[in-house]
């Protein structure tokens, strides 16, 4: 292994959205799924014009990338693997594009303006030629509470995740999700307003709440205040 000279004084840097170090990267587990997905960002920031992607054979043509996934199977299987990973986690997106015999592959980042372009790539309003199938995503699943507070509230700082945290084992996520949207709706962006929203429901009631999807049945908010009142009290 090379030792690292570090960096210079003048570089380029690539954008990486927060939600990728606090919603996705504590998950990965796999190290060729962070490879390539790392190297994905990289990739697509390189891009010039609209909708941005990459395929499978310029991945494939990396020889940076490539050399990197030289450890246990074929790079291409790595590189397979690591791409499948992350599809099915939710990171990128990916497109099928069958012209004639051959069928190439595209991959974007889940991002709204990329599900917007590929709306637009299926309905024929932005024509890459050949015919398009579009692979299954999880994109419209409900997001986290984590990510509910980056994209409404700010960066996470280690107490606040902790509260986050507390809030998800208590209460039910349609609860924390409709608690965010009126905190916004009032423009009153923080956790501690958040926090009393949820409070209150739970020993006042809220019509319309519902528990977490599972095998759980709902609980009531006087059960709610019985079981965890001394959290909500902290």
């Amino acid at each position: 292994m090379r030792n690292f000279s570090g960096f210079p004084a003048r570089m380029k840097y690539t954008p990486i959205p927060n939600l990728f170090f606090s919603s996705l990267l504590p998950q990965i587990q796999d190290l060729v799924e962070l490879k390539v997905t790392l190297h994905v960002f990289w990739a697509l920031f390189q891009k010039k014009g609209y909708p941005r992607f990459i395929t499978f054979s310029e991945l494939l043509n990396d020889q940076q990338l490539i050399s990197s996934l030289k450890v246990n199977g074929s790079p291409a299987e790595e590189l397979r693997r690591g791409l499948q990973a992350a599809v099915d986690r939710g990171t990128l997106l990916r497109l099928k594009v069958e012209r004639g015999e051959k069928v190439e592959e595209l991959y974007f980042l889940n991002t709204e303006a990329d599900r917007r372009a590929i709306a637009k790539i299926e309905s024929g309003e932005i024509q890459l030629g050949g015919i398009v199938k579009k692979e299954p995503t999880s994109f419209e699943e409900k997001p986290n509470i984590f990510t509910l507070y980056e994209q409404h509230i700010g960066l996470l700082t280690p107490l606040i995740a902790e509260d986050l945290k507390e809030a998800e084992k208590i209460y039910p996520a349609s609860w924390i999700e409709d608690a965010f949207r009126e905190a916004v709706r009032l423009n009153r962006r923080n956790w501690k307003y958040i926090s009393k929203i949820l409070e209150r429901w739970a020993s006042e009631g809220k019509d319309y709440g519902r528990a977490r999807e599972g095998p759980q049945e709902d609980i009531k908010p006087k059960e709610y205040l019985k079981r965890y009142g001394q959290l909500s009290k902290r």
